[in-house]
């Protein structure tokens, strides 16, 4: 309007003309410019509508049905794979709680789009306080006790039990036994054929890691000659055309809805796995309060502390309680003793070791009575496994962007299944907006953690989520379930103690004393216990040879020691003569203790 001469609605007007954003994005930030300036005018506002003949006409998706691609401009094809992408069916949450839902129905959380503020700037950085903070050791893991594998021994690790050498690239020349092309690929393919038997056999038995290894995706074999990289924002396209954003973006729709969140009102992007998920969470917190204080449980995942280090934040490692969850009444008296500083939360949703899960509600009572505003704190919800488990099951807490949460991570390749790492952290588009840049070079804006990134993941979930749909992974959540708990109860009637927390799949037991045992079913351990991740790829009939193997190795390990106690005693009896004066002229001397705690004489 002519009665605008606003500087900022200038500035804004130049930098939405430069920006790379789709021309009908543009137009419809444009749009809003003018309907904001026209509350100021109404004269100036019907000038602007009477110009721009009225706004665009809004392209809506159909959740239900794919056939709404077909609305969309015919040239406009990324949309129309966007749309198709986003095809899925409607979700309808099972773990949906009344009292949930009516207490986070109004948050005072203002949304924001991401087609709202592209340009904005970043918060002001307030000069942090003079305020004790609570000094933290850092994480320190279990002495290594793994193989090392190495070409060859160093002389400072002599002794060591290694592995096999590196697998070195076959020479070339004349000297060389694959000198010649046929010999070489002959060489190459028996080498393939053993490696492909091994993955096999140790995917046999696989049970202390929480990956899903029930996946077929020999239909997406054709793609593996194209070199797809997703770089830079999956919202904003680059110049490099290899790309999947159409299927990128699809599935961050999915998993807007399962969590909760309007679609214009969430940024995020798939992951090369949960850590970088944990990474840019945490990264969003500390921009957004650069002078927050990091809190997490001392049973989180490592790469919680990882980050806390990176970013050189004061970090706070909260006890726990037995089940693995945070201790509540630590962190509140954690958050009193820095109120002056704002808090920075990772709630675990689904521990590493026990699969304890972080009471979120509660956190938040927590935050609301010792008075933290939603101003002054941010939440990083960890769902690296059971993020994607918990809005399948009846009863269970919400994990949901109707609560005041800063962001979401799970990772791809656990409960979906992949063949790459890979993962998906959503936040809110206005948090990310702190640490958002444009990059002339990408002619697109960097928010994530990697540059380049793997175009393949997201079509392995896109694919996996269209085929199984919101009731196939219900019935596999379903399942997993089932099976942990009818490993529990296995473990327990053969004399094992073994426990398993209410809303988890990880079944926790005494640590196994074989380690060949612990290899051969390659069991996460962590002192003295063990776990075993009950995944969609676990069936019973694995269950079943696993206890079973499990009750051999424990008596193999009982009965060595029976033998060697009484192998000691043969040898204390041979040193003390054989007892044969107890046998010839009376009483035998009392004889003295060993040194190994067995008595010499007759047994």
């Amino acid at each position: 309007p002519a009665s605008c001469t606003s500087h900022y609605c200038v500035s804004r007007t130049c930098s939405i003309l430069r920006s790379r954003t789709p021309r009908v994005q543009r137009f419809a930030m444009l749009t809003r410019i003018a309907k904001s300036v026209s509350k100021k005018s109404s004269k100036g506002g019907e000038e602007a509508r009477a110009s721009a003949g009225g706004a665009p006409a809004a392209i809506t998706v159909d959740d239900d049905s794919a056939a709404a691609a077909a609305a969309l401009p015919a040239d406009d094809a990324a949309s129309a794979a966007i749309a198709l992408a986003s095809s899925f069916n409607k979700l309808q949450r099972a773990s949906v709680r009344p009292e949930e839902e009516k207490l986070y129905a109004k948050s005072s959380t203002e949304p924001v789009k991401r087609g709202d503020n592209l340009c904005a700037a970043s918060p002001p950085k307030t000069p942090r306080p003079a305020v004790q903070t609570v000094a933290v050791a850092p994480y320190q893991a279990m002495p290594v006790q793994g193989p090392v594998a190495a070409a060859a021994a160093a002389p400072s690790l002599a002794g060591a039990n290694f592995a096999k050498p590196g697998l070195e690239v076959l020479g070339h020349g004349a000297d060389c036994a694959t000198n010649t092309v046929k010999s070489r690929e002959a060489a190459i393919n028996a080498i393939l054929e053993a490696y492909t038997e091994k993955l096999v056999k140790r995917t046999e038995h696989h049970l202390g890691y929480p990956y899903n290894l029930d996946f077929d995706y020999g239909a997406l074999e054709k793609l593996v000659k194209f070199s797809i990289n997703n770089l830079g924002d999956p919202f904003i396209e680059s110049n490099y055309g290899v790309h999947s954003r159409e299927f990128e973006v699809g599935v961050l729709n999915w998993f807007a809805k399962l969590w909760e969140i309007d679609e214009e009102e969430y940024w995020g992007y798939i992951t090369t796995c949960g850590t970088e998920g944990n990474l840019h969470g945490i990264l969003v917190g500390r921009e957004n309060h650069p002078d927050g204080i990091l809190y997490a449980s001392s049973e989180t995942h490592y790469s919680v502390f990882k980050a806390g280090r990176m970013y050189r934040m004061d970090t706070v490692k909260v006890p726990t309680l037995e089940t693995g969850e945070i201790n509540y009444e630590e962190l509140r008296a954690n958050l009193e003793r820095n109120r002056a500083r704002p808090a920075i939360i990772n709630v675990n949703i689904g521990t590493t070791v026990k699969g304890a899960v972080d009471d979120l509600d509660r956190v938040l009572t927590i935050l609301q009575e010792t008075g933290y505003t939603e101003d002054r704190f941010f939440i990083h919800c960890d769902g690296a496994l059971f993020g994607m488990m918990m809005p399948f099951l009846k009863d269970a807490p919400m994990v949901t962007f109707k609560k005041p949460i800063g962001s979401v991570s799970v990772s791809g390749h656990k409960f979906v299944g992949a063949p790459v790492p890979c993962g998906v952290v959503i936040t809110r588009f206005k948090y990310v907006m702190a640490l958002s840049t444009d990059v002339e070079y990408l002619n697109s804006r960097d928010a994530t953690i990697m540059g380049s990134r793997n175009g393949h993941a997201p079509i392995y979930l896109w694919y996996q989520l269209t085929r199984k749909g919101y009731d196939g992974m219900k019935a596999d959540v379903e399942r997993c379930m089932r099976n942990a708990h009818t490993l529990r109860e296995m473990l327990t009637k053969a004399g094992i103690k073994a426990s398993l927390n209410e809303l988890s799949n990880t079944v926790v037991f005494e640590r196994p004393a074989e380690e060949t045992f612990v290899r051969k079913w390659q069991l996460a351990c962590e002192g003295s216990i063990a776990h075993v991740v009950v995944m969609p790829n676990v069936t019973i009939d694995k269950l079943e040879a696993f206890v079973g193997d499990y009750v051999q190795s424990r008596a193999r390990v009982w009965t060595a020691a029976a033998l060697k106690v009484s192998a000691d005693a043969r040898t204390d009896e041979k040193a003390s003569g054989g007892g044969s004066s107890a046998e010839v002229g009376g009483s035998a001397p009392a004889a003295a203790p060993a040194a190994n705690g067995h008595a010499n004489g007759h047994v």
